[in-house]
């Protein structure tokens, strides 16, 4: 005959219990602060290298804003890498905008300028190419959004 099974104390049921956590986790699988903050450190990283591919891409296409990634490229590093984030700053080309854009939220007239006309541009392409109307429709609703919200900012 077998004697019955048994039943552990509670402290033994304690520590079988620690004991099964740090047999499932691990020590080094523990999410630590630090793992975190290096993935949202990577992240950011990651966000601010794409900001900064488009815009490049946008220097050299004028359908995409230049400006526009930069900035938020220089957001996205400064958690994600700080000497990046200052050699944006540093750029001879946009990192007056940048810094401009962060102090006063102001685009100078002549960004301001350019930027209607090019959406002016866009349109007028578009008309030609005749696109269906509400390709033409969703254009010009998007673009008057975008063109408002550019004048609406302060100048230099």
């Amino acid at each position: 005959m077998v004697p019955p099974p048994l039943r552990p104390s509670a402290a033994s049921r304690r520590l079988d219990s620690a004991q099964l956590e740090r047999k499932c986790l691990g020590k080094g699988d523990v999410v630590e602060q630090g793992m975190v903050e290096r993935m949202s450190k990577y992240i950011h990283l990651t966000l601010g290298g794409f900001c900064v591919a488009l815009g490049l891409i946008g220097a050299v296409l004028p359908v995409l804003p230049t400006t526009g990634f930069l900035i938020m490229a220089a957001f996205f590093f400064t958690k994600g890498s700080p000497r990046l984030r200052m050699w944006l700053l540093d750029h001879a080309h946009f990192g007056p905008l940048i810094r401009n854009w962060e102090e006063t939220g102001a685009i100078p007239r002549r960004i301001k300028a350019l930027s209607i006309s090019m959406m002016a541009a866009s349109f007028v392409i578009c008309l030609i190419l005749g696109l269906p109307a509400y390709v033409l429709i969703a254009q010009a609703v998007l673009m008057s959004a975008g063109a408002a919200y550019i004048l609406t900012r302060p100048d230099n």
